[in-house]
């Protein structure tokens, strides 16, 4: 994570911003989430629920690709965080992306809302 820039990180294809709102964590990737970057997004998701912010919230509405290693992250977020009582809600995610999800059966175990305003009003 690029510690210069708290609240963000950007290593090239993907930039992944993190802030508070209410009760829940927004986790926002911008760009390409694949084995090269999946770090990016790891990390913050899985800081946020060691310091105890288990309602995460993923941002999809500037997520341009994922591959199965972006999959393989957000079902290990998921774990982690419904272990701690919480969860994993997908918002606004993109037509190319959504297919991702709709192919591999990952839809079914992800909270998914049209809108990041309709995950942050659950």
């Amino acid at each position: 994570m690029d510690r210069q820039t708290v609240g963000s990180a950007n290593r090239g294809r993907l930039q992944v911003e993190v802030r508070t709102e209410g009760r829940s964590e927004v986790v926002t990737p911008v760009g390409e989430l694949d084995h090269h970057t999946a770090d990016l997004l790891r990390e913050p998701l899985e800081g946020a629920v060691e310091r105890g912010r288990t309602r995460l919230v993923v941002d999809c509405s500037r997520l341009e690709f994922c591959d199965s290693t972006g999959l393989n992250v957000l079902l290990g977020a998921r774990l982690k965080a419904e272990a701690a009582g919480g969860g994993v809600h997908l918002a606004g995610m993109l037509p190319m992306v959504a297919r991702v999800f709709e192919i591999t059966g990952a839809e079914a175990v992800f909270i998914v809302h049209d809108s990041l305003e309709s995950a942050l009003g659950t």
